[in-house]
């Protein structure tokens, strides 16, 4: 995994054609790069990454930026309901509920 400017990179090498190749996997709009070594493809990372800002910039068009921390879940009723009695017997907010069984999932897989 990589960073640069807020966006995350993740790369593969392909040993067939002996190359690392990688896309930006924290937003929507694909952006992808390729090297064929650890200097190439960081190189190739952030040429792409300031590409795309530039590219949007003169096409007036706002960067997708990273996660904004928002997003929507749709639930059954009935587990809306049980996951509203867990937080407020915690004493805390779905919000905060929820943030914290995604931070436990997250942990386990990461």
């Amino acid at each position: 995994m990589m960073k640069y400017k807020g966006y995350i990179g993740m790369v593969e090498y392909d040993d067939e054609a002996h190359i690392f190749h990688g896309e930006v996997v924290n937003t929507r709009d694909v952006i992808t790069f390729e090297g064929e070594s650890v200097q190439e493809i960081e190189q190739a990372f952030h040429g792409s990454v300031d590409d795309y800002i530039d590219w949007c910039r003169e096409d007036g068009v706002e960067p997708e930026k990273p996660y904004s921390g928002t997003f929507t879940v749709r639930i059954s009723p009935e587990l809306h309901s049980r996951v509203a009695i867990a937080a407020k017997k915690a004493h805390i907010s779905i919000n905060k509920l929820v943030e914290h069984a995604l931070a436990k999932e997250t942990a386990l897989v990461g």
